[in-house]
């Protein structure tokens, strides 16, 4: 069987480590109830060999790259119509799967965010996702308030997920190699189905925050929310990087009280 060759500009980096593969997937929780789960980017299969040993969930792959899919056509006969070729970024989910379903994959570090805010927007049937991203990427999301890293996407994750930095993976463990640390966190879905104040507004408000996030909210979301409007809160005296999901919630009902 022919090999794949990596290619630069889809951000492909193979993981050929299979302690590390066998780690990201153990770190699936079929107790969750997920009967699906979806592989972004396999590559060579490290990572598919260990999911198709499991019974406990039906494994998908999807990739962009024709070289793979057709590698992984001919290295896994028996996943026939399981097989996707395409753009994870484009895929229409309830055209093949059910809730709830998990998401796994070593995903192309130059598309990271899209991944995680495409992952959002299915945030109400991916009740879990294990995944490799770059080391910087993965501490953002897991970052808390009052940290450099804290930023749009820890809140807008953390607001639906309980997001986990399980482990870092040198640059020796991929063929080829990249140049930075990788790293592997684990996001659950929180068991919350909603947001406590108006969903869009909160987006609204936190996307505000963060693209001014040296000035403090007072000043931030005057595109939002028109100054003479804004009450004596102290939230609005603090940067964005100080609250917490909680206190973006709190902020969005006052917000939306007075527009």
């Amino acid at each position: 069987m022919s090999t794949v060759r990596a290619k630069k500009h889809l951000g492909q980096h193979f993981l050929n480590d299979k302690g590390a593969a066998q780690k990201i997937v153990e770190a699936l929780d079929p107790a969750l109830g997920f009967r699906q789960v979806l592989e972004v980017g396999p590559g060579m299969g490290v990572l598919s060999d260990f999911l198709l040993e499991k019974d406990a969930y039906e494994t998908w792959l999807i990739d962009i790259d024709d070289e793979s899919i057709r590698y992984l056509a001919d290295r896994y006969p028996q996943l026939a119509h399981r097989l996707i070729h395409g753009d994870f970024l484009n895929l229409d989910f309830g055209q093949h799967f059910e809730s709830p379903m998990a998401i796994i994959g070593n995903f192309p570090y130059n598309i990271s965010s899209q991944i995680l805010f495409k992952i959002l927007d299915e945030r109400h049937r991916v009740v879990q996702m294990v995944g490799m991203f770059q080391k910087e990427v993965a501490e953002r999301c897991v970052a808390k308030p009052g940290s450099k890293e804290y930023g749009i996407l820890s809140v807008f994750l953390q607001a639906y997920y309980d997001v986990q930095y399980l482990f870092t993976v040198k640059a020796g463990a991929f063929n080829p190699p990249p140049k930075v640390l990788s790293g592997v966190m684990q996001m659950t879905r929180n068991k919350r189905d909603t947001l406590d104040c108006d969903e869009k507004l909160f987006w609204r408000v936190v996307k505000a925050s963060f693209n001014q996030r040296r000035k403090t909210l007072r000043n931030s979301l005057s595109a939002v929310v028109p100054k003479d409007k804004m009450s004596d809160n102290p939230l609005y005296e603090l940067r964005a990087e100080r609250l917490s999901v909680a206190d973006f919630e709190s902020l969005t009902r006052e917000i939306s009280a007075v527009l």
